[in-house]
């Protein structure tokens, strides 16, 4: 894992096409943005682990988990 400091206004540049910018620092937290190509997906962690539950999965058919699987291995 690579750890960065990193003030406001200042970026982190991943690959050609992905842009992480600090928006604003406060107590505890900070605001950042993202800049990615729309075919990257882009998705809070807490929300991957909501859609990795078992109550979510078995809402799902088989049929999207298997494309879900696939566009994540891409």
């Amino acid at each position: 894992m690579l750890v960065l400091t990193r003030k406001r206004d200042e970026v982190i540049q991943i690959g050609e096409d992905i842009v992480i910018k600090i928006l604003k620092t406060g107590k505890g937290a900070i605001k950042i943005g993202i800049e990615a190509p729309g075919n990257v997906r882009v998705i809070r962690g807490e929300l991957l682990e909501t859609e990795n539950s078992p109550e979510h999965l078995s809402a799902m058919n088989s049929e999207s988990i298997n494309q879900g699987l696939n566009a994540q291995c891409a």
